[in-house]
Parts: structure tokens; sequence; C-alpha cells
């Protein structure tokens, strides 16, 4: 690549051995400065690469005086001949490691004040002082390389949409309010004081109208703003891959799917994924993993044990499940070779996940041991019963209980027993703990569609709210049923893609009726008179000819975390915000002046008039 003639004839990272002999003025940033009595070098580093310069005393005194009193991170431009490196002096792990540049001329363009960090591929950084000074941290391989990935992939992405005839539309970022799950982002309006904008959850509804609109095929890279409790995995603002079909059912959706995820694993890793993709219905990954998002590199499945568990005589088990909750365990096979520590730190990630704790016992050929093994033993005037695995001294209910979980001498057996909710979080989190711990979770990617979700979830007050979206098509042969008031059982057309136990993204076969959207309004508790408020416009443009569509959102920042092997997915984030969705380099959120405030017809109460009674 070509530089602008005033600033630079080539990047730092183009120059090769056909070049030596040619003048080229090259621009940058000083990486490094060595100096070796009447011979001094620099490291000049932009984008592109790194191109070591070379000043000598008898060749290039204008170069020798140039480079001298150089700091790192001065921006420089400079003049010179491209020459070969001597022979045992090439570094060939650098693309331009077989030459270097004769200084001729130095041009300080600015100077740079003491860095609060090296500019390094490899360096021991808080992450908030990588946010605080993002602008440094872009210097620095990793993250300049992540951004050269992030741009092949929303490329390949795009490629592969238009090719299958999307068209890329952009939705508004100022639009009304309407409840989709999370909080809005609210924007005060001036011209219309006492009146709200909210920033865009997705631009669901936009991309429905755009189907009502005849645009058969839409596509977006979307910007979305939730106001929700943050984790790794989420943002306050996040970037989603969001489309939409007319005239299609699930089956078009996956297929769609799968060609644009192959087309970016082809870009990004050079591989070819396997399709079709595999599936799993929603009930089946609950009942052997307890998680709509399994990790199917990991073996371990989860197990029901509320029979056995009800016949330990153990008093959590039995308070729990007379509560209706769940008693269920996981086998970790060879787990009894785990630590007392590392086995605390399995139960320490059921309590992180917000379940009270673990019941867990090791096995061994003498019975088991641990917390969990004294309901498995035999008891005062019980009798000891042979195992069919080998295991000693255990009761009837204690070898049941092992034979249902398949457990065998070596094993570490753990258990959760809690509310469903909670129980299901808790172990999800300790089969995948259990898993990384020995090593269990190995092979290629496992990317998985989960189906046939439920159209409802119920909640910790025994409501019941939409498991994705009120939108969501509801299985027709559930409709009856949907009507007459029944939700646990109603069957939904919404789907989700799952890569390695993270989310990728959900989509749906979306209500195109009217009568039926109104019906899973009045479902979700939301009166005629609110849902022709908040919804006005969506249900006008029902009345108008809809075609039945469907679609899908990937999250992009997700996806890359993971393709590029990131820790979070800050890191594939150009600027992202802490865990407490503030942002380390400008300060936001912040105190807004007093003026523009009155201007916006809003009063801010300070903190001490907060706590006014």
């Amino acid at each position: 690549m070509s530089g602008s003639a005033a600033m630079r004839s080539h990047t730092c990272g183009q120059l090769r051995a056909e070049d030596v002999g040619t003048e080229v003025v090259l621009s940058g940033w000083v990486a490094n400065r060595r100096d070796h009595g009447p011979v001094r070098f620099v490291d000049l580093r932009d984008r592109y690469g790194i191109t070591q310069l070379i000043a000598e005393e008898d060749a290039s005194p204008a170069g020798m005086e140039g480079l001298s009193g150089l700091h790192p991170e001065d921006v420089i431009q400079i003049t010179g001949v491209v020459r070969m490196r001597v022979e045992g002096q090439r570094n060939p792990d650098r693309d331009t490691g077989d030459i270097e540049v004769l200084v001729s001329s130095v041009n300080k363009i600015s100077s740079a004040a003491r860095l609060p960090f090296e500019i390094a591929d490899h360096i021991d950084v808080p992450e908030e002082m990588l946010m605080r000074y993002r602008y440094l941290d872009m210097r620095r391989s990793p993250m300049q390389e992540r951004m050269k990935l992030r741009t092949k992939a929303n490329h390949a992405f795009r490629n592969a949409l238009v090719e299958e005839g999307f068209y890329e539309i952009e939705t508004p970022m100022l639009t009304r309010s309407t409840p989709e799950g999370a909080r809005d982002y609210l924007v005060p309006s001036r011209m219309r004081q006492g009146n709200w904008y909210a920033l865009p959850q997705s631009p669901q509804l936009f991309k429905q109208l755009s189907m009502v609109g005849g645009m058969d095929k839409y596509f977006q890279i979307a910007r979305c703003m939730r106001d929700e409790d943050l984790r790794a995995d989420r943002q306050p603002e996040f970037t989603q891959l969001d489309m939409e079909m007319s005239f299609v059912d699930e089956e078009d959706v996956y297929s769609l799917v799968e060609r644009v995820m192959a087309a970016v694993y082809r870009e990004i890793k050079g591989v070819e994924l396997q399709l079709p993709l595999e599936r799993m219905p929603y009930s089946e990954s609950m009942r052997r993993f307890a998680s709509d998002k399994p990790d199917l590199r990991n073996p371990i499945e989860v197990v029901d044990l509320a029979t056995e568990g009800a016949g330990l005589d153990f008093v959590v088990f039995n308070n729990v499940l007379k509560d209706g909750g769940w008693v269920r365990g996981i086998r970790v096979p060879g787990g009894a070779s785990l630590s007392r520590k590392q086995v605390d730190s399995i139960e320490a990630a059921a309590k992180d996940a917000g379940a009270g704790g673990a019941a867990w016992c090791k096995v061994t050929a003498e019975g088991p041991t641990g917390p969990l093994s004294r309901f498995l033993k035999v008891g005062e005037g019980e009798t000891a019963v042979d195992c069919a695995v080998g295991i000693g001294n255990l009761s009837q209910g204690g070898a049941a209980f092992l034979k249902a979980i398949d457990a065998y001498p070596g094993d570490l057996v753990v258990t959760i027993a809690d509310a469903p909710r909670r129980a299901m979080t808790a172990l999800d989190a300790i089969r995948n703990k259990a898993g990384a711990l020995m090593e269990l979770i190995e092979g290629s990617d496992r990317l998985l569609w989960i189906t046939e979700f439920p159209l409802f979830e119920e909640t910790d007050d025994g409501g019941y709210h939409p498991a994705h979206h009120p939108f969501t098509c509801p299985v027709m042969e559930d409709v009856e049923a949907l009507q007459a008031g029944e939700k646990e059982s109603i069957r939904s057309r919404a789907y989700d893609l799952v890569l390695n136990g993270v989310e990728l993204g959900s989509g749906s076969v979306r209500i195109h009726d009217r009568a039926l959207q109104k019906t899973i309004f009045e479902a979700i508790g939301l009166s005629e008179e609110v849902a022709n408020e908040r919804f006005a416009f969506l249900l006008e443009a029902f009345r108008y000819g809809v075609p039945p569509h469907a679609g899908f959102a990937i999250g992009l920042d997700r996806l890359y975390a993971l393709l590029f092997g990131a820790d979070t997915i800050r890191d594939v984030i150009a600027f992202p915000k802490t865990a407490t969705a503030s942002c380390p380099l400008t300060g936001a959120p912040s105190v807004v002046d007093e003026t523009q405030m009155g201007e916006l017809g809003i009063s801010q109460l300070t903190p001490d008039s907060s706590n006014e009674a």
C-alpha cells in the first residue's frame, strides 16, 4: 500500500528486499531506539508493521542528529534509502526483517509524554487502565489484530448477505419506548418537552415493518442499547447482525444463517463448517444439560435425582422437593482425583450462580467420602447392600442414588437442590467448572441450534413473560390453548444458535396476524388500550397486508470474542464500557450542565436533595 506522497511513500510494513536502492519517505511512531556509538537504530511502527531505521555517523550525519533525543511514541517522518541488512543481523520474525532504511533526514511531527504503560504485545496492566488509555492500547498488536479481524468478519457477513439478495437497511436510533425485555435508555426531546425517545434495544419492529413494506430480505449491522445489569459477555451498547426475510419458515432461516456463518469461518479461521449444524429441542437440552446453551464439547451431563434423592432422608433435598424444586447432579468421571480446593471451587461456582451451595461426594471402592456421603452410607440399624459398581458400605438408598447417576470408584458426584431457575443456572456453572478442571472440554467448535422453545417463561413471582419477545409466533396447534388462557405448555417457533456454551443469537418466526398479535399482548398482561398506545404503528401496519416472515440476530461481540480467542467482549470492542457501564476514557456517564437540563425542561436531583424526605 502506498501512502500520501507528502507524508509517506510506503508504510512501515511494506518494504522488502526488492525495494533495495529505493528512496522512501516513512511516517510512524518510535517503537524502540538504540544507540551504538557511531550508529543509531530506531524501530518505526505504524498499523502495517515495523521498519528498522539506521543512521551512521559517516554516511548520514543529518540522520544521526535527527534520530537523537527521540522518545518512545514520538511521531516522526523520515527520508532515506532502503538497503539490505548485514548478513546475520536479519530478523526472520519480521516481514521487513531483511532490510533497513539508511536515514538522511528526520522531521519530528509530534512528541509523546511519558507513557502510562509500555506499547508491547504482552504487558501486565489492569484492564481499566487499558480502557482509560484505549488509544494507546490500540497501538498494540493484539488490539490491532482484533480490529482487523472484526473488519474482515463484518465484510464477510455483508458480502454473503448481499449475494443472498439482502438489502442493507438502516433503522432509527431515536424511537419510542416499547417493552422488549430490558430497560430502555431514554433521550429527552428539547423540541417536545415532556416527551422522550428511546434508544433501540434492537431493530425488531422496524425490520418487521420492512417486511410489511415489501423489502423481502433485510439485514443490518445494528447498534443496540439495553440498560441492564452487566456481565463479562454484556455491554450497555452492543452490535448485532440483524436479519429478516419474508415468505419463509424456520428451515429457510437455519439454512441462511448456516451459510453466512460458514462464510465467516472460512474467512477468519480458514475452516469449513460441517453443515447442516446440529439441532436439539429445548426440552432435551434442559433434560441433559439443565441449560438452553450447552457446551457440547463437555461430555458431562445432568441427571435428575429427585426420586433417588427423596429416599436419602436428607432434609435439604426433602424441603426443596416439597416446594417443587429440583434435585439434580453431575457425575465427574475421575473427579475423585481433584483436590479439596478444586472441589471447593466447583461449589463456589454454584454459589456464584445464585444457589445456596452444592452437596458432593467422592466415590471410592470403600465407599463415598465428603459432605453427601453420610446420607449414602449404612446408618445405625441398617444393613449394607451390594452395589453393582463394587462400592461397599452403602445403604439401599445410597446404592440407588449412585446407580442413578452411574457413579463408579474414582468419580466425583456434585448435586444441586434449589428452585428450578436457580438450579438450572448453578448446574450449568458446575458442569462447566468441573469440565474445565478435568480438562474434558476439547475438540473443535460446536455450533448448535436449540429449537422448540416455550413461548413463555415463568417469573419468580409466578407470572409469565415471553421467552424471546412478544412478536414470536406460537406453534399453531397451541393457539387454541393459548386463547383459553394456558401459558405453561405453549410452544413457540423460536430458535437460538449456541457456540461452545455461549448463546450467539436468537430468532423466530414472527406473528403476521393482527388478531394473534393482540392475543399475545393480552396473554402477557397488556390491555388493549396499553397495547394500542405502545404498538399502534405496528398494529396499524398489520391492517394492510403482512407477509409471513421470520428472522434472526447474531451478537457480533460475543461471536468475535470466541472466534478471536479474546477473554471478554470488551477485548473486541474499540471503546467498551466497564462492568459498571462507565467509560474510563471519557468519564461517561457524567453530570450535565444545568443550562442543558433547563433547555430540556428537566430538573436534576442532587445527591443531597434526593435523600430528603
